[in-house]
């Protein structure tokens, strides 16, 4: 068996489960979040593009069910012991499959929590769901239930996350050799993303963003490589990971030259940071954080080029995005606390000049405040 953790700390997390599925009266969840999946058993796949659902009754029973093709998946990858499989064939229906269980379960006539928010459960699936439950449960929207008990971090999982940074750093490093007036895209990539995986890293849960020229100021991966100029700029966003757990870096670089705009707007990014590391702290709130950034932003006469948003949660995340829960924008009221770890990003984008400027790392907060998990300082570099 390929598991990550211990059998006893899965089965803490369980219980947590449970306790809070108690606490909210549900009777059970449909669980179809993978990072749920894999954070309460270990089960690791990318099947959940497909209709899957673990099934979690409030006494601690689980039933996955799954297609055919993550049958040994499971098996290798968990701690789940009854997997069933729905059938693919023409004009299946896999949510009547589910209610079947269900009714094994004795779940008829429950009250039973949904994670909605799930990439696998899309538009179809949900009516599918809808139908076949109709007059058999009453479904309500359980979407953070576990993603909240997933916020503070185990001494484990701080483990994973610290050697991802270190990864995320080594992916740095790369990045440092590689980039230079006339050097290709895809080169440095290459190096960025050979460099997670030669220390044993994993793939991230959304594709490492690379932009330059114009293409500096966006804050997405986009397909199509260019040639550094002889004077450029290069925005890279890139993650480590480790057993899934993610670490995030992200810089602009100066290419050849930098420009006094260039040098006005890291200042700017830098006292940005430091005051939302600084607020970064048990009993702040995710709103609280926010407001430094906006705060030092908007007195430099810089709100028309940041973002409403300034970073968010780190984890266990699969495809397609690194991003978890909770996320660091206006007068969001969750309450910081020591264990949880989150990536604080300043991204300046202004077109007017054609600048870019970003500035970010990934954070442990600690009993007293928190603690960067990069060894690479915050200087502008150019290249």
């Amino acid at each position: 068996m390929a598991l990550h953790f211990s059998r006893e700390e899965f089965g803490q997390r369980l219980a947590a489960t449970c306790a809070a599925m108690r606490a909210e009266r549900l009777d059970a969840m449909l669980i179809f979040r993978q990072e749920s999946m894999y954070w309460l058993t270990g089960y690791d796949t990318f099947g959940y593009v497909y209709f899957q659902c673990l099934v979690l009754t409030a006494d601690e029973r689980m039933v996955l069910m799954t297609r055919s093709a993550d049958l040994r998946q499971a098996q290798l990858t968990s701690i789940v012991g009854d997997i069933r499989i729905w059938e693919d064939r023409e004009g299946a229906n896999p949510a009547d499959d589910l209610r079947e269980i269900m009714a094994e379960l004795d779940l008829d006539g429950a009250r039973v929590g949904v994670e909605l928010e799930a990439y696998g459960l899309t538009g179809r699936s949900l009516r599918m769901l809808d139908r076949a439950m109709e007059g058999f449960c009453a479904m309500t929207d359980a979407s953070f239930l576990i993603s909240r008990l997933r916020l503070v971090k185990s001494p484990a999982e701080i483990e994973y996350v610290e050697r991802a940074a270190e990864l995320a750093d080594d992916a740095f490093d790369a990045a440092l050799e590689t980039a230079r007036p006339g050097a290709f895209e895809g080169d440095i990539l290459a190096a960025m993303q050979g460099a997670v995986f030669r220390g044993g890293g994993d793939y991230s849960g959304n594709e490492f963003v690379i932009g330059s020229g114009d293409h500096a100021l966006l804050c997405r991966y986009q397909v199509g490589r260019r040639r550094l100029d002889a004077e450029d700029q290069l925005t890279l966003e890139w993650a480590g990971v480790y057993r899934r757990y993610h670490a995030a870096l992200m810089r602009t670089f100066t290419v050849g030259r930098t420009t006094g705009r260039h040098r006005d707007l890291h200042a700017a990014s830098m006292e940005a940071l430091q005051a939302c590391e600084a607020r970064l702290r048990p009993g702040s709130t995710m709103g609280d954080v926010f407001r430094a950034h906006s705060d030092v932003f908007d007195r430099r006469g810089l709100r028309a080029h940041r973002l409403n948003a300034c970073g968010y949660a780190l984890g266990t995340t699969f495809a397609p995005n690194w991003m978890d829960w909770p996320m660091f924008y206006r007068d969001n009221p969750v309450e910081i606390r020591p264990g949880m770890v989150f990536f604080v990003h300043m991204i300046l984008a202004d077109s007017d000049s054609g600048t870019a400027m970003t500035l970010a790392r990934t954070s442990l907060v600690t009993e007293t405040g928190s603690r960067p998990l990069s060894r690479h300082p915050l200087d502008l570099v150019q290249v």
